[in-house]
């Protein structure tokens, strides 16, 4: 490998707790050739775990039990997250092979891939194409409808991180490309998974403010405003890692601790589905445009803001947004007992077969992929069923759990599965079985509506 040190650093925890910050160095994190690269996204797993403990400690700690996670909530957020990577199972990253094929056709010049300047480069050039991903994602409807699901949840907590739009990707691609016509694409690959990393620890409420870093970088105040639909919120603070960009480009929002902020979308989607919550805004935007008149009006459905109007302003009015304001109701519909034990459990399982395919699927034949991807996004899918209480749930589940044990024998034959997958999957279809036929018959919910604290 062919890296200026840190072999054994990439490795230790203590590297690990530094890149959630972006606190490393170019000696340890350049590379020569993409295929070098670590995968430093898959290796913070455990990170990610031990962050939302610590996370929920504090908070408890602090007797805020209110602001803690709660299972319909955060298994709707990771649940997103696991949904959103399952489509580069089957097809090529577009992200870095539109990269790569521009630098090896286009590139002006040929920057030293071990030269700390072009390192120190590429990472602001990874962030100002951020900024601007991410302000396009909010002001342009289309590409809103891939990001708007990172938004949904009505808590701010690190699971609310990991709620990620399975669609946002396919558009935010273009905005590095001008960095490919002099960056070499290995230092390219490690900023933009470290920009993301760092955006993970801002997603709380158990830090204030940070006195003078507060001017420079992205923080948990600055991205709570971020997420805020209190109107002094909308559209604010696109920051990744600095937030310099939002001070230079007009942007910038400083939280005001007399308007508390509420959390979520201008109009809540109430549902703890991943899967529709990923599709609801493009089944919106379809609608919007098919009773549109006109073919500009129509084209501008797509292209201008989310809440443009005909004879509007490109990102509509302030003034048609709801005055948002603290205490909010939630939406908190979940299940008890028996079934919310066994959601959880399902979710680990997902969650298993998630990781697993992550690290084996290159040796899987397509056919074996596509089912357990489908079976993946069928169990966190009935999970929100349950929680959202839609009576077709048990059913739902009892024909998943059906399904995957008349593949099972395919799977089995195929021997591609390792030790854990199959017993996994066989353990979820059968636990399946019987409590889907055991809640058909008993009460399986309550509704709370609760208030923030």
């Amino acid at each position: 490998m062919t890296s200026l040190g840190g072999a054994f650093l990439s490795h230790s925890a203590v590297f690990g707790v530094r890149m959630m910050f972006y606190a490393v160095l170019p000696s340890e994190t350049s590379y020569k050739t993409p295929e070098e690269v670590p995968h430093y996204v898959n290796k913070a797993t455990p990170f990610f775990l031990s962050f939302l403990a610590v996370e929920a400690l504090v908070l408890y700690l602090r007797g805020k039990k209110k602001r803690m996670l709660r299972w319909n909530d955060a298994l709707s957020s990771i649940g997103a997250g696991l949904v959103s990577e399952l489509p580069h199972l089957l097809v090529r990253n577009i992200e870095m092979s539109s990269y790569l094929w521009v630098y090896e056709h286009w590139r002006v010049m040929e920057l030293p891939w071990d030269s700390p300047s072009t390192w120190w480069l590429c990472m602001l050039g990874v962030d100002l194409g951020y900024y601007w991903v991410h302000r396009c994602a909010h002001e342009i409807n289309f590409m809103w409808a891939g990001h708007q699901m990172h938004h949904s949840s009505q808590h701010y907590n690190l699971s609310t991180a990991l709620r990620q739009g399975v669609f946002q990707r396919y558009s935010s691609w273009v905005f590095y490309l001008p960095l490919a016509l002099f960056i070499p694409p290995a230092i390219f690959i490690a900023h933009i998974q470290f920009n993301l990393l760092y955006q993970f620890w801002i997603h709380t409420e158990i830090i204030d403010r940070l006195g003078p870093l507060e001017y420079i970088l992205n923080t948990p105040s600055h991205h709570r405003v971020h997420h805020g639909v209190n109107r002094y919120c909308i559209d604010k603070n696109y920051a990744g890692v600095l937030i310099i960009w939002d001070r230079i480009f007009g942007t910038f929002e400083p939280e005001d601790r007399k308007d508390e902020v509420v959390y979520g979308l201008t109009h809540q989607i109430n549902t703890w589905d991943p899967v529709r919550a990923q599709t609801c805004h493009w089944k919106h935007i379809l609608s919007t445009v098919y009773h549109m008149p006109g073919l500009s009006n129509k084209l501008s459905v797509l292209l201008k803001g989310p809440g443009w109007q005909p004879g509007k302003p490109r990102l509509g009015c302030i003034e048609d947004i709801p005055d948002a304001h603290a205490p909010a109701t939630l939406y908190n519909s979940t299940v008890t007992g028996v079934l919310n034990v066994y959601t959880v459990i399902q979710f680990i399982l997902a969650l298993i077969l998630h990781e697993t395919l992550i690290k084996n699927h290159k040796s899987m034949d397509t056919w074996t992929l596509l089912i357990l991807i489908l079976f993946i996004i069928w169990t966190l899918s009935n999970i929100g069923y349950f929680y959202d209480n839609k009576p077709y749930a048990a059913m739902s589940d009892l024909v998943r759990c059906a399904v995957i044990l008349s593949v099972d024998y395919y799977l089995f034959s195929s021997r591609q599965m390792t030790p854990v997958v199959l017993p996994g999957l066989r353990f979820s279809a059968v636990t399946g079985l019987l409590v889907c036929l055991f809640s058909m018959i008993r009460p399986r919910h309550k509704d709370v509506d609760s208030k923030t604290d």
